[in-house]
């Protein structure tokens, strides 16, 4: 059903096409009988699918990552869908439009993406507002627990000097300090110019030690994890590694996307060399992050948390990335191509001792 529908979403443009369903889906659930027809269809509710980590309950271990829903519109329909969490963002401290249009496109044959959305976002301010109306409604006392866990991935406006990052993280981390349950720090974004060079240790000292000042703080203070490249050599993952313990990360979120098209085919790379610049995802990036997170989990003794990323389209996938030391995992490009059913394909037929707890 849903490749046929694929396959008529696909006739338009992809950002267009994102906003319209996304959309459609937010009202169906805002009606009783829709709603109880999505959830039945696609979340599963079985034994030994929750985990906790870090002192949060997740309800199970399949989450959609960053950049799906950048603003926190569309936490109704996704909690419907039955992902375990949902990482808002990238969120900035000022609103920004994003690089022009068109900035998002479709590589079918590869089942890949190629985006160059540019941190598009409403700001911290706005974001923020809506997401404390979300947790007041759907969250603490008298809710469901564990419900739907909300992670933050923070960045930095185009405008902002390299120099002066930490500022602008630190003021997306003080606004939703209190919306949040986690953090995912972006330095590896390929779409805002100079953005990788925050990957570098010194840039990244600054920025992480800063903001763990800020969060030990806290009353109450919040996990803090940082996004990388795929494009990493090994000596840089391993700088990454001794900063990760240097300034108490408390996890990595592994990978972001690529800017490489060396896993494409030759239609891909013909097609991506007419599209231009942007951040690859989806199938081609599956084995260069499984092998990240493989190095990873094998250089700290699994004692740093992975969540992992990159071409997880069914069971199979995502139990690679669990075997290979992901303590959760997140889909994008697999839930576009795959459709809803992504997310109970992955709980339902992925054998429960693949999910790490």
């Amino acid at each position: 059903m849903y490749k046929l529908l694929r396959n008529i979403l696909f006739l338009f443009p992809p950002e267009t096409v994102h906003q319209f369903s996304m959309n459609i889906l937010l009202v169906a659930c805002k009606s009783g009988l829709f709603k109880k027809f999505i959830v039945n269809k696609f979340t599963v509710n079985e034994p030994g699918l929750g985990k906790s980590i870090w002192g949060i309950s997740f309800r199970n271990p399949v989450g959609l990552g960053a950049g799906f829903d950048k603003n926190g519109h569309y936490l109704a329909a996704l909690d419907c869908l039955g992902f375990g969490f949902v990482e808002i963002g990238t969120v900035t401290p000022l609103p920004q439009p994003g690089n022009d249009k068109p900035r998002l496109f479709r590589l079918p044959e590869d089942r890949a993406l190629i985006n160059r959305m540019g941190f598009n976002n409403e700001g911290v301010k706005i974001v923020a507002q809506r997401l404390r109306k979300w947790n007041r409604k759907n969250r603490g006392p008298g809710k469901k627990n564990p419900g739907l866990v909300i992670g933050g991935n923070i960045g930095k406006n185009k405008t902002t000097p390299n120099e002066e990052a930490w500022k602008d993280y630190e003021t997306c981390f003080l606004e939703l300090l209190d919306c949040v349950d986690y953090f995912v720090v972006n330095v590896s974004s390929p779409n805002t110019d100079g953005l990788r060079e925050l990957q570098e240790k010194d840039a990244l000292r600054n920025i992480l030690t800063r903001l763990q000042l800020v969060n030990q703080k806290q009353p109450d203070s919040k996990p803090l994890l940082l996004k990388i490249a795929p494009d990493l050599s090994w000596q840089q993952i391993d700088d990454i590694l001794a900063l990760a313990g240097e300034t108490g990360l408390n996890g990595l979120v592994v990978a972001n996307t690529s800017i490489s098209r060396d896993k494409l085919g030759k239609k891909g790379r013909e097609r991506s060399e007419k599209i231009g610049p942007g951040g690859l995802s989806g199938a081609p990036l599956q084995q260069r992050s499984t092998e990240m997170i493989r190095y990873i989990r094998q250089k700290t003794d699994g004692k740093l948390p992975i969540l992992g990323s990159g071409g997880i389209f069914d069971c199979k996938d995502a139990a690679e990335k669990f075997s290979a030391g992901a303590a959760l995992v997140q889909v994008w490009t697999g839930f576009i191509y795959e459709g809803p059913s992504i997310i109970k394909n992955i709980l339902r037929n992925g054998p429960k001792s693949n999910f790490p707890h």
